[in-house]
């Protein structure tokens, strides 16, 4: 069975319920998933730094917060060197996502910072594998409405709670991605 694993911080809720989506598609693709959630001082468990060596597919996810990854995300980025001087990650799959309450808020930024993280692991990196919703009778709920290529973009109002956003289109765009990502890591293992 493929094993994948998603890796990610949710300062306010949000990411998470975006995470969830991915973990739902990737199921769904056949994959075994580990949610591996940072913890608020930016630290995973032991058991958890195990279990993304045993993944096939790593998925990084983070808010945006001032046009990049939360810190609690560099912290654990910064903690990856060690399996990287090893190349542990070497030629696994990766793939990103954030969420941010404006439509745009820099969150190709914080692709690009996950995309050069994968990059630094060796990683082979997946985007969306999406075309857009961007005619005149799209839909905020259409999928891939926020036309993100590099990985999965998604949106929360800044007043919403998790309950309240994502919003419906942007999580089954959300498990259409964890869905890709299952299916190619099953096809180069």
């Amino acid at each position: 069975m493929t094993k994948v694993a998603i890796v990610y911080h949710s300062g306010y809720g949000h990411t998470t319920k975006a995470a969830e989506a991915v973990q739902a598609g990737a199921v769904a693709a056949g994959a075994e998933v580990d949610l591996i959630l940072i913890d608020k001082e930016g630290n995973i468990t032991d058991a958890q730094w195990a279990s993304l060596a045993a993944a096939q597919a790593i998925i990084f996810g983070s808010p945006t917060y001032m046009g990049t990854v939360s810190w609690q995300f560099k912290k654990f980025a910064d903690a990856t060197s060690k399996p990287w001087y090893t190349q542990v990650w070497k030629d696994k799959i990766a793939a990103g996502f954030t969420n941010s309450a404006s439509m745009n808020g820099d969150k190709l930024s914080t692709l690009h910072y996950l995309f050069t993280l994968s990059q630094q692991h060796s990683m082979i990196w997946v985007g969306t594998g999406m075309m857009p919703s961007n005619s005149k009778a799209a839909q905020r709920n259409d999928i891939n409405y926020l036309a993100s290529f590099s990985g999965l973009m998604t949106q929360s109002p800044s007043d919403a709670s998790p309950d309240e956003g994502p919003l419906p289109g942007d999580l089954e765009t959300a498990k259409l991605f964890g869905q890709r990502i299952a299916t190619v890591a099953k096809k180069l293992a």
